[in-house]
């Protein structure tokens, strides 16, 4: 099954537009438990809620040998009917590029994989290659760091646009096999609203909902497509870290529940 076709089996069957990030940092969870023993309580109190997963790769090489062996095994606990998007942010060329691509989609088995377009289409390419996989494409990201590049006025095609719209643009005439999103940040609706009117079929990864301050009504309200779907708001931290004692699992479902309910509400009210 292509990446697009899963993420949108997930959405319908749990009703939810939730992505729970997978950051794990040892130095968070409880006590005396492993990365490994963390995630697979996340994962089995939230899989009904969620319409992906996204684990991020940098907390698990943070731990060498031992937090790699737990994101495979985090990645294989996770149910084959719901989308796994590594957040890598790749972006290289050549062989480099082609040896990523068959790492993250052959070895680890991930559905998809966020990418860097700094290098330009031939660093993309390898990862494309992988029809039935999601590439998805850092665009305007969340942090405030992000308008020091992104922003930046380019001239292209006679016209002049910050440089994350001739990005989209890019992306969007690179998609030819139906498997590119993007990663536009919450905190930056204006651009989502913007990216979205211009590229109505593209999927998009939304971080920054939570502890990043970003407005989750108007997230959905400027994300989504025509069919109510179309983007994924990863909460992380919110979800991962809302209880911090043995009840933690019990804290993730419910912060999670509640994620997806309200973003559910907020599209029932676009529908009136």
């Amino acid at each position: 099954m292509i990446f697009v076709d899963k993420l949108n089996a997930a959405v319908a069957k749990n009703k939810s537009l939730v992505c729970v990030g997978l950051d794990t940092d040892p130095e968070l969870i409880p006590s005396g438990m492993s990365m490994l023993d963390f995630n697979k309580a996340i994962i089995d109190v939230t899989a009904d809620l969620v319409c992906a997963f996204k684990p991020n790769i940098a907390f698990y090489e943070a731990q060498c040998e031992k937090g790699l062996d737990a994101l495979h095994k985090t990645i294989a606990h996770i149910p084959k009917d719901i989308p796994v998007i590594l957040d890598a942010k790749r972006g290289d060329i050549g062989n480099t590029a082609q040896a990523y691509a068959k790492a993250v989609f052959e070895q680890m088995n991930c559905d998809a994989v966020t990418v860097s377009p700094y290098l330009g289409f031939d660093s993309l390419e390898p990862f494309l290659k992988y029809k039935e996989k999601g590439v998805i494409i850092i665009c305007r990201t969340s942090n405030k760091g992000a308008a020091d590049f992104q922003s930046l006025p380019c001239q292209f095609e006679g016209k002049t646009m910050p440089l994350y719209e001739v990005v989209a643009l890019k992306a969007s005439r690179w998609n030819t096999n139906k498997n590119i999103a993007l990663v536009v940040g919450a905190t930056y609706p204006e651009e989502l609203k913007n990216i979205r009117l211009a590229h109505p079929g593209i999927p998009i990864l939304i971080p920054g909902v939570g502890a990043q301050g970003g407005d989750l009504e108007l997230s959905v309200r400027y994300g989504i497509d025509t069919h109510n779907r179309g983007i994924m708001i990863n909460s992380s931290r919110g979800i991962l870290y809302a209880g911090k004692g043995a009840d933690f699992a019990t804290a993730a479902r419910k912060a999670a529940q509640t994620l997806r309910d309200d973003i559910n509400k907020i599209i029932d009210g676009l529908k009136k």
